[in-house]
Parts: structure tokens; C-alpha cells; sequence
């Protein structure tokens, strides 16, 4: 018996370094700072990958959860100021059920927005890519597909802006 309480408070401690070790390395998206690839499912059952989104152009990494409110919130907030974002690719990504991401991109008529696309993220990639622990989150890239910087929870739409222009440039 001692020697299982042994072995099991070993086991749990060994657990939690680790867990504190990867909190203190950068992720993934801060050892890479470029836009990395991926493949997506897109609304009509496509893939959608990196090479699909225009070259030279700003992107917006927007990762979201159909059923979030803050998710909804963000979405409407950029689809009424459209025009301050008409240059910048929209590139909106969800895990959950492609069902739902498909609702979601019928409800708020997605597909009327040239610059926005919108896929499922079947393997998992950007959760762990970017260490995401809140919605919405957002990784914007410059034209040239470098990061300039992310946000997690909700963010006010000249916050974003700012980031794109250069002003307050780099880190989360």
C-alpha cells in the first residue's frame, strides 16, 4: 500500500513539473512567428489551407467557438466595421462540430465577405499551437505572414487596428 501512495504521489509530482516546465517555453506561434500551415474543412466541405489565402496581405487569425457569446460579440463587432478591415484576410477557425460552425457562418451570411474565410480545425492544431485558453482569440499577421501580435477574450476593434498599423507592435 505505501509503496502505491509512493509511487502515485511520484507520478503526480513528476506530472506537475512537467506542466510547470511548458508553461515557462514559448509556444509553438512564439518559437515560429510566421503564419504556419495548416489544413482546414472549409463551410462546403473543401480543405482550406495557408496557400489558399492571398500572399502580401495582413491576416487576421480569429479562433472561436460557435456557442461563445464573447465569440459572437467579436464577429458582430468586426462585421459592422467592415470597412476598417476591408484589407485585411479574415481567416475564422473553429474545433467545433462542422455543423455548427457551418449555422454559424449561414447566420451571420459569411459568405457575402470576400476578405473573410472560415474553416474547422479537424486535427487540433491551433489550440496547442498557440497555447489558446480563452475565446475569442486572435493572432494577427503582417503582409509579409510574420506576427505582429495576439489577444485573447474579446478586444475593441481599434485595439486591433492600432496592432496592424504598428502601434503597439509584438507579444500578446
Amino acid at each position: 500500500m505505501k509503496k502505491t501512495v509512493l509511487l502515485v504521489l511520484t507520478l503526480c509530482m513528476t506530472l506537475a513539473s512537467a506542466i510547470a516546465q511548458e508553461e515557462n517555453r514559448p509556444s509553438p506561434s512564439e518559437r515560429y512567428p510566421t503564419l504556419p500551415p495548416f489544413t482546414l474543412l472549409a463551410p462546403d466541405s473543401s480543405k482550406l489551407t495557408r496557400e489558399d489565402l492571398p500572399r502580401h496581405k495582413k491576416t487576421l487569425l480569429f479562433y472561436f467557438s460557435p456557442d461563445c457569446d464573447h465569440c459572437r460579440e467579436q464577429t458582430n463587432a468586426m462585421l459592422k466595421n467592415m470597412d476598417r478591415l476591408k484589407n485585411i484576410e479574415i481567416l475564422m477557425v473553429t474545433y467545433q462540430p462542422f455543423e455548427e460552425m457551418v449555422a454559424f457562418y449561414r447566420e451571420h451570411a459569411l459568405q457575402n465577405y470576400s476578405n473573410i474565410k472560415v474553416g474547422r480545425d479537424t486535427q487540433f492544431f491551433f489550440v496547442p499551437y498557440y497555447r489558446v485558453r480563452n475565446l475569442p482569440y486572435q493572432a494577427l499577421y503582417d503582409a509579409k505572414r510574420n506576427l505582429i501580435k495576439t489577444f485573447e477574450g474579446n478586444v475593441s476593434l481599434d485595439k486591433v487596428v492600432r496592432a496592424f498599423e504598428g502601434k503597439g507592435r509584438r507579444g500578446k
